[in-house]
């Protein structure tokens, strides 16, 4: 008799009102001002923050001139920090720039074509959603923006910019079948507390429940799924005023929520002859053309690279024992259709435009735009003719 596989996997997603992902899109904001004048520019900027504090640093050589304390402030406020009734205000708060320029050790194996660092890079693609995105995380990211929507309409003004979803899914077979458990954490003003001031109304969770779970995820909840709103009972106090922040350390957000391996490396703040973005875009470009093209359920790509050498040290492709083509049949053909090298890669994917701020917040995959070309499924039909199946 065989045994069915079951199981719950859960994946978290975060607004970009948290600290964490204020510094993604902070540094990724200065990255696009740079790449407006300066296509040609070597970033790699780190952003950390704190209550009334921001600090930018990391190895930057360009051409371009910005302001990058209006840059920042322009970005905080975006994002809604615009009262100290939040905890931070980006017309008040401090700012330290501590930016250098790149090495010159590092820049003379990049001038050549070579990678800018070591590193290994993973790409996956499955089928459990139209965007060949694993369900968990897609659901957290899309709750996470409706939080944030619902909260720059105005159409529950007393949210605040932070705040964190998760979502927990049953397996059955190895395919999702019902959302088991929801978490949504917001932050809030005073207005939608009790009178014990010690957690929220009920109304309140009602209105969260009927304006951002439910428009969300309510063809997928059944009466058995578990609903937190606010678990803790309030949260007035979030953002940088109730933790630091810093860029790079919501990795497994930025990608597929823990459902696959990770290399590491973060994103933002990064141009293209860093493989830590660069070659993670191009794992995930063709772990979705394969899957895409029929040969598996899903796929994982490891691509890895030596500082200053161009070409891949390794390439490896595994179908998980869920398709018609082992991985092993799929590596020299990738090696022949795909650009691998870090300048090819550049060049393909397009990425030496200031389109890396809109990725900051709610993943780098799945995503949607003619400016996401990683995304593109323009290499199925040349597969499918490699393979000959």
């Amino acid at each position: 008799m065989a045994i069915k596989q079951g199981y719950f996997f859960t994946s978290e997603s975060v607004t970009e009102g948290h600290p964490d992902k204020v510094c993604d899109i902070v540094s990724d904001t200065i990255l696009d001002a740079i790449l407006k004048q300066d296509s040609k520019a070597r970033v790699a900027c780190e952003t950390f923050i704190s209550k009334g504090l921001l600090i930018v640093g990391g190895e930057i050589t360009t051409t371009a001139k910005i302001n990058t304390r209006e840059v920042i402030r322009e970005a905080i406020k975006k994002i809604g920090y615009d009262r100290l009734s939040f905890g931070f205000d980006y017309n008040t708060c401090a700012i330290l720039d501590s930016i250098n320029t790149q090495s010159p050790d590092i820049a003379m194996g990049v001038d050549t074509g070579g990678a800018g660092d070591q590193g290994l890079m993973i790409g996956f693609a499955c089928k459990e959603t139209p965007e060949f995105m694993p369900l968990p995380i897609t659901l957290a990211h899309r709750l996470s923006m409706r939080l944030a929507e619902v909260r720059k309409k105005k159409i529950l003004p007393y949210l605040g910019p932070d705040g964190k979803t998760q979502v927990t899914v049953e397996y059955a077979e190895w395919k999702p079948k019902r959302i088991d458990t929801i978490v949504l954490s917001t932050q809030h003003t005073e207005a939608i507390l009790d009178k014990t001031g010690n957690h929220i109304t009920k109304q309140s969770k009602e209105e969260i429940l009927d304006n951002i779970i439910k428009p969300v995820l309510g063809k997928l909840i059944d009466k058995n799924t578990k609903i937190y709103v606010n678990p803790t009972g309030k949260f007035l106090f979030g953002g940088p005023a109730a933790d630091t922040g810093l860029t790079g350390r919501k990795i497994i957000v930025d990608t597929y929520g823990a459902m696959a391996a990770h290399g590491g490396g973060a994103f933002s703040g990064k141009d293209s002859t860093k493989v830590d973005r660069s070659a993670c875009y191009m794992a995930r470009h063709i772990a979705k053309n394969i899957v895409a093209a029929g040969f598996t359920e899903r796929c994982t790509v490891q691509l890895a690279y030596a500082i200053g050498v161009a070409a891949p040290v390794s390439v490896m492709i595994d179908t998980h024992h869920l398709g018609k083509v082992q991985g092993s049949v799929l590596e020299p053909i990738v090696k022949k259709i795909f650009p691998l090298t870090p300048k090819e890669i550049t060049e393909y994917l397009d990425l030496r435009r200031p389109i890396f701020a809109q990725t900051a917040a709610y993943g780098h995959f799945g995503r949607n735009g003619k400016a996401i070309t990683w995304e593109k499924l323009n290499k199925v039909d040349e597969l499918k003719a490699a393979v000959k199946i």
